[in-house]
């Protein structure tokens, strides 16, 4: 995938042409910060071009609260 330079307006056909390719990368498991570090653009922006594009976006990663395991108090 292409760099962008900094601060460059990226629109019309190259912004859609650039947001297809970016669902196709982000639908395949790519992350956010993957795909803003590969452009050189920020995480606000492929989040938009994303969104833009339709896209279904995935939940945060990480650990989640389940319910407590057995014989663990929970803290209050």
């Amino acid at each position: 995938m292409a760099q962008y330079a900094k601060g460059k307006r990226i629109t019309g056909t190259e912004r859609d042409k650039l947001g297809r390719s970016l669902r196709k990368q982000y639908e395949s498991g790519a992350s956010i910060r993957s795909l803003a570090a590969e452009t050189g653009r920020s995480y606000g922006f492929i989040h938009r071009v994303l969104l833009d594009e339709g896209v279904t976006l995935r939940g945060r990663g990480g650990a989640t609260r389940g319910p407590a395991k057995k014989g663990v108090k929970s803290k209050k």
